[in-house]
């Protein structure tokens, strides 16, 4: 029996996934929090019996010492090490920038490259990079694979991820669209794919993966030929805190007129703006209750939400130069059934009709809400982004 365990780290914390390969199911799962605080935590789930354990009063100074308290969570929780031991591990790395364009195994090298562009996401390959090296120390003698975020738009042509400024200076700096999400946006293509019993090489599809980060996808046959987020995750969608497109002139005259400094600008953009920004709350569930007991301000966030991705929705159809599904996915995407009828209302004209039945529906699976009659599939395909990494991991190193 081979598994994969997942490894999703961050400055402070980590979140892991221990995978059977053959049957594809989830093993144990868990969380180490507060990395580096006074009292670190973690809680960890044996998906075979349901048992949990946590603790809330750790020592975890380090990544490092994480890893440890997920050994001791997996001898005293289970399910053990020595009955399923990790074959690979595989980990989430946001930037691969040009350099990696597929999942890749860890080395020296890699490690290194992987740090060099941390220039491109300095809030995320830093951390990417400490848990890899601290899993490391700790599976020694498992291959790591690194599975990049930014990989799977590396199809991109050029007039999609080139940004129009002078070409000097964007190629010394590494100036262009890379994309993100991309492990998901490659799985829930591909279970789109599996669902309607199509082949992926025939298929026009756009992913929409809407979560507190959101990004749409317009992929080809398999292939991302246009997505909305850019040289970060900053750019697109309207998102929890981050705003999405806005005119580069805005920073400029907010710089000038309000005395915001670059870094002010960066927080503002990132963390206090989209849904935040707009209505002081950046929740998707809250703003859209706010608005079902007749908020203005929150209804107007929501258009203004809404408006945003029917741009795409448009822009992305006539880039594939047609369409033959629209995917909703991520924790907004899969369990918003109002959102998702009133983005897609008013696109008949494009093929795209909803099911309110069927849109209504709650449940874990994939399914399509949209009608018999609709020229377009619509589909809610849950997201499983460990799943995708433990299956590119094991591709490469096994």
């Amino acid at each position: 029996m081979t598994s994969a365990l997942v490894v999703n780290s961050g400055s402070s914390s980590f979140k892991y996934q221990l995978i059977e390969l053959d049957g594809e199911r989830t093993l144990a799962s868990g969380l180490v929090e507060r990395i580096g605080e006074s009292s670190g935590s973690w809680k960890h789930t044996n998906a075979l019996t349901g048992e949990s354990a946590s603790n809330d009063h750790a020592a975890v100074p380090d990544h490092a010492a994480g890893f440890q308290a997920m050994i001791d969570a997996f001898a005293s929780t289970g399910p053990s090490f020595d009955e399923h031991p990790p074959s690979v591990v595989g980990h989430r790395v946001v930037h691969g920038g040009t350099t990696f364009d597929r999942a890749t195994i860890v080395t020296p090298q890699v490690e290194q490259q992987i740090d060099e562009l941390s220039s491109l996401a300095p809030l995320h390959n830093p951390a990417n990079l400490e848990g890899i090296r601290a899993a490391r120390q700790v599976f020694a003698d498992v291959p790591h694979v690194a599975v990049f975020d930014t990989a799977f738009h590396q199809t991109m042509p050029p007039e999609a991820y080139t940004y129009a400024i002078p070409t000097d200076l964007a190629s010394q700096y590494a100036v262009r669209r890379y994309g993100m999400h991309g492990t998901s946006h490659k799985y829930v293509s591909e279970q789109t794919a599996l669902f309607l019993d199509r082949p992926l090489s025939e298929l026009k599809t756009i992913v929409l993966h809407l979560g507190n980060g959101a990004s749409a996808a317009a992929i080809d046959g398999g292939r991302s030929i246009e997505t909305s987020m850019g040289l970060t995750p900053l750019e697109g969608l309207v998102m929890g805190t981050r705003s999405g497109d806005l005119d580069p002139a805005v920073l400029i005259h907010l710089h000038r007129q309000a005395g915001l400094s670059f870094d002010e600008l960066d927080d503002m953009l990132n963390k206090r703006s989209g849904l935040l920004g707009l209505t002081g709350n950046g929740d998707m569930r809250d703003v859209q209750a706010a608005a079902v007991d007749g908020d203005e301000t929150a209804e107007a966030a929501l258009a203004v939400y809404r408006h945003r991705i029917r741009r795409y929705v448009g822009a992305y159809t006539a880039q594939l130069g047609g369409l033959d599904a629209v995917v909703f996915t991520a924790g907004v995407g899969e369990n918003n059934a109002l959102l998702r009828r009133r983005v897609l209302a008013g696109l008949e004209h494009l093929g795209i009709e909803i099911d309110d039945d069927r849109n209504e529906l709650h449940s874990r699976d994939a399914r399509l809400i949209s009608t018999d009659s609709s020229r377009v599939a619509v589909l809610v395909v849950p997201t499983n982004e460990e799943l995708e990494i433990a299956r590119q991991s094991a591709a490469v190193a096994l």
